[in-house]
């Protein structure tokens, strides 16, 4: 097979050793400027990646502005960065949620650990949401679009461009359709439930997945319990524990649009009698909970990263043990605790130990029953420890 001829980017010496185990990114120091100067490329360009041998790695892209300059693709120099590359890593990725899900909701590609790396695909039935992190993406939405039509044929797309890397790589915010109708509301199904949900204007891409396996392991803990889920969102959390048996639930979040969906989620599956829905910002709901005297059987903590960048981990390790800490304080004497990271930069054992410190300020005890992590449509790739972001765990918690 022919070679791809892409403008090439070298290495410096010694700079292939994480390539050849498995990452895919280049950082801009790892690049040899002298001979493949990084101004020399355009944002997003396709290259071909060569140690100081000349010894080529593969096929990846490139963004001089960048402090992750280029991310690897494909192996070799034999394949193009086109739609029948991105068709068949589509396929593959499709091959293992299809095994994994009766239902077509779910991530259909969850980027680097699915060999596509700044590329996210959702998947609600008939309609794909797609999320685009670098510039090569960005260079490559034709080539998502016409790669997504092959595998799927959605009766929509949309491209939810609004994450906050995007500025990393001196990326516009935006979101817009590709392609297509898309049914107003949007639904997904999880657990037997029907939940509505804004692509457009919502967190994410609309919707949580890798949540999905942790809420499916709720039952044994809300059966006839008094549960509160905070920074609910579109009442993922609190849905299922009602629809498990739970005697009652108060969902929380601050946002005002989220909290009118949860209701209207609620009625959506004949669950309004046993959730309710309120604004407010969660410490503050817990300190007002505790003043007066409210416990609860199982708090369900799912919130928003506390640290986005490692320079912040004091700080959000610090609100990760105050938000357990309060929330231990209105659990009841043989209480359930979920709580939950989305920070990578917050390890797992700095989250437990927030839980245990939290619990020995209090004079309780604390025993982990479960460790959570993100569902396996969430794939992580062994070399790449980024790919590996969601922890948790389930504790009980009791007077000590």
């Amino acid at each position: 097979m022919d070679e791809i001829e892409y403008p090439a980017l070298y290495l410096k010496r010694g700079e292939d050793a994480r390539l050849r185990a498995g990452h895919l990114w280049v950082f801009a120091n790892e690049v040899d400027v002298a001979r493949s100067p990084l101004a020399s490329f355009e944002a997003g360009e396709p290259c071909a990646i060569l140690d100081s041998r000349d010894k080529p790695l593969g096929v990846g892209y490139v963004n001089p502005h960048s402090l992750i300059s280029a991310r690897l693709v494909s192996r070799g120099l034999e394949h193009a960065l086109d739609a029948p590359l991105l068709t068949h890593r589509l396929n593959v990725a499709l091959a293992l949620r299809e095994r994994l899900h009766a239902e077509p909701y779910y991530r259909w590609l969850y980027g680097e650990s699915d060999f596509v790396p700044g590329l996210v695909l959702d998947r609600f039935d008939d309609v794909v949401v797609a999320q685009a992190a670098t510039a090569g993406i960005e260079r490559l939405k034709p080539a998502v679009e016409a790669a997504v039509r092959e595998v799927l044929n959605p009766r929509a797309m949309i491209w939810k461009n609004d994450a906050g890397i995007r500025a990393l790589e001196q990326l516009p915010a935006y979101a817009d359709i590709a392609f297509g109708d898309v049914p107003a509301p949007l639904v997904v199904r999880e657990g037997g439930l029907e939940f509505a949900l804004d692509p457009i204007g919502g967190q994410k891409t609309g919707w949580f997945f890798d949540q999905r396996a942790n809420r499916d392991a709720l039952a044994p803990f809300v059966q006839g319990a008094r549960v509160l889920d905070l920074f609910s969102y579109l009442g993922a959390w609190g849905l299922r524990a009602a629809a498990m048996g739970a005697k009652g639930v108060a969902c929380v979040d601050a946002s005002a649009p989220a909290v009118a969906m949860i209701e209207d989620n609620a009625r959506r599956n004949g669950l309004a009698d046993r959730v309710h829905a309120e604004r407010a910002d969660a410490f503050e709901y817990l300190k007002a909970a505790r003043e007066r005297r409210g416990h609860f059987d199982v708090v369900i903590l799912d919130p928003p990263a506390f640290v986005k960048r490692k320079k912040d981990f004091r700080e959000g390790a610090l609100a990760y043990r105050r938000l357990n800490e309060l929330a231990m304080q209105v659990l009841a004497r043989d209480g359930i605790l979920i709580t939950c990271s989305c920070s990578y930069h917050m390890p797992r054992e700095a989250l437990l130990q927030g839980i245990q410190q939290g619990a020995r300020h209090l004079d309780r005890g604390a025993q982990v029953l479960a460790s959570l992590q993100q569902a396996p449509d969430h794939p992580v790739h062994p070399a790449i420890p980024e790919t590996a972001y969601l922890k948790g765990f389930a504790c009980r918690v009791l007077p000590a």
